[in-house]
């Protein structure tokens, strides 16, 4: 078992998430086995009932698991498939440790920070490791070293060195801030070291520090810092601001950090030669586009990108495959109710509204549905955006005109959108939704299946609500056809709009399956129909 922790220290939002993500690229591109656990030290389970406002998107995976949007890092940059085993929160550890304690595992023995929370805290990364397959697992510490919440987590990592062996068996990795101060552009190091000294203190000496700044630092920051820290210069890593995250792995690669983890750990990798062609071409279209064209996204968190964050890299992905940049445009649904739905949309060559809960900002979605559909603009809708378009077709081309979801409107006469009955009565919020990947049926000769070139396809899902069996009837005699079902057809997943260059939603998530090299298919629809209109 092989462990590399990765840590941050001085400020958060250092990007440790894409530096671990990296790393695991550039293993995995010599051959070697890669999973990756994200640690987080919130006291929440799991991420399902946090705001968007607060901490991002909340990512979903296969076996439903709802976690921190790094782990979307983990499995864009390494393509992998993880579990909801693979985030670990406070909340998960203590949750477990009070349930063993209160069934008499410990044996009446007073219950502790040490040994019994960094134990389970051990227990829980090494089943993931052992269970994962993998060469090596990457641990990502969230938070900053010197957090209160973190001190546990750091614990156990510093534990797993000393049980598992760290010569070659655990590796340490902190990202740190190097400031670029004054016109002379003088290199402080002295946060590193001050984080570094912290990180000692508790009992972790890092084998590799990786030096975040604005340019790359200088040899004589970088002597000085290793010097200083105690570490091997050559493991003084610069990793400058990019244009791209997608540049980080070959930033990275150039400084050899795949060779030195290669080499400290004893790894054996299949190959000497690193395989990034694919990645290489990628990155060259992101950076190197041919052509641009603008999404509006009509949201509710547009205040913080993160908040949509898998669509922007869906977007990224889909773009990149045709040599076009894609802007997304963020649109407060709000703002459509005030002004002219012309004027706040102008320029866009697309339109998608994404999911989201809430009364808040629907109207203005609706109104941005019917914009897209009347003016024959391309439009993606993604699971509340599949209920908006459907509840907007049923008022203004069926003339239902009280048409909406019972999620909004418990007594409207006209519920086209409404509970599962598998939701109805449940009263805890976490984790109790319809999540996870979900098996979807495509109908011959749909938009869809051409661009899935498949009938048969999974996708995850995180919803509640549905479209109402009742309407179905009427909205396909309408034109709004259901192309894609679960559930043996009875759960509506896919809706496509006749005679529209490009007006397709999906209950499903599609963004959370996008990848470099394999984009969304239904975000890639909408790509090209948007280049069809420059």
């Amino acid at each position: 078992m092989k462990l590399v922790f990765v840590s941050g220290g001085v400020i958060s939002g250092l990007g440790k998430g894409i530096t671990a993500s990296s790393i695991g690229r550039l293993l995995k591109a010599r051959g070697l086995v890669v999973s990756a656990i994200k640690i987080d030290p919130y006291l929440n389970i799991d991420a399902g009932t946090m705001n968007p406002f607060e901490h991002g998107e909340v990512y979903v995976l296969d076996d439903g698991g709802e976690v921190d949007l790094d782990l979307g890092n983990y499995e864009r940059f390494i393509d992998l498939q993880l579990g909801r085993d693979h985030n670990i929160t406070t909340g998960k550890i203590y949750k477990t440790v009070i349930e063993n304690e209160r069934r008499g595992d410990y044996l009446g023995k007073t219950v502790q920070i040490i040994p019994h929370i960094t134990d389970e805290i051990k227990r829980r990364i090494m089943k993931v490791a052992r269970e994962s397959g993998s060469d090596v697992t990457i641990v990502e510490l969230g938070g900053t070293v010197g957090d209160i919440e973190s001190m546990p987590f750091l614990e156990a990592a510093r534990q797993l060195g000393r049980d598992l062996g760290k010569e070659e068996n655990v590796m340490y990795i902190h990202t740190t801030l190097v400031p670029i101060m004054g016109s002379v552009g003088e290199e402080k190091t002295k946060p590193t070291q001050r984080s570094v000294k912290d990180l000692m203190g508790l009992g972790i000496k890092p084998d590799m520090i990786i030096a975040r700044s604005s340019e790359p630092i200088v040899d004589a920051a970088r002597r000085k810092i290793a010097m200083f820290c105690d570490v091997d210069e050559d493991y003084v890593i610069s990793l400058p601001d990019a244009k791209s995250i997608y540049e980080v792995p070959l930033t990275l690669e150039r400084q050899g950090v795949a060779d030195r983890v290669i080499d400290k750990m004893k790894l054996r990798p299949l190959t000497t030669k690193r395989n990034m062609k694919e990645w290489e071409t990628f990155l060259n279209n992101v950076l190197n586009p041919k052509k641009e064209v603008c999404i509006a996204l009509v949201g509710k968190y547009t205040s913080l990108a993160d908040s949509y964050l898998s669509h922007l890299e869906a977007f990224a992905h889909a773009g990149a495959k045709r040599g076009c940049r894609v802007k997304v445009k963020f649109v407060d649904s709000d703002d459509l109710l005030l002004k002219d739905p012309s004027s706040v949309l102008d320029g866009a060559h697309g339109i998608v509204i994404p999911g989201g809960f809430g009364m808040r900002g629907v109207e203005g979605k609706i109104v941005a549905a019917r914009h897209a559909r009347e003016n024959r603009i391309p439009f993606l809708g993604v699971c509340l955006g599949f209920q908006i378009a459907t509840i907007e077709i049923c008022r203004h081309v069926l003339g239902l005109k009280d048409a909406n979801s019972t999620e909004f409107a418990p007594e409207t006469c006209d519920p086209v959108i409404c509970l599962m009955n598998e939701q109805k009565g449940m009263e805890d919020m976490g984790a109790t939704m319809r999540l996870g990947a979900q098996a979807v049926k495509i109908a011959d000769g749909s938009k869809a299946a051409a661009l899935y070139g498949s009938k048969d396809v999974s996708e995850r899902h995180r919803h509640r609500f549905e479209v109402n069996q009742a309407y179905i009837e009427r909205l396909e005699k309408a034109g709004w056809r259901f192309t894609g079902r679960s559930d043996d057809g009875s759960r509506m997943e896919i809706g496509e709009l006749e005679g529209h260059p490009y007006f397709v939603a999906s209950q499903f998530h599609p963004e959370f399956k996008s990848r470099p090299e394999r984009p969304s298919p239904l975000h890639q629809g909408l790509v090209d129909a948007a280049i069809g209109r420059i």
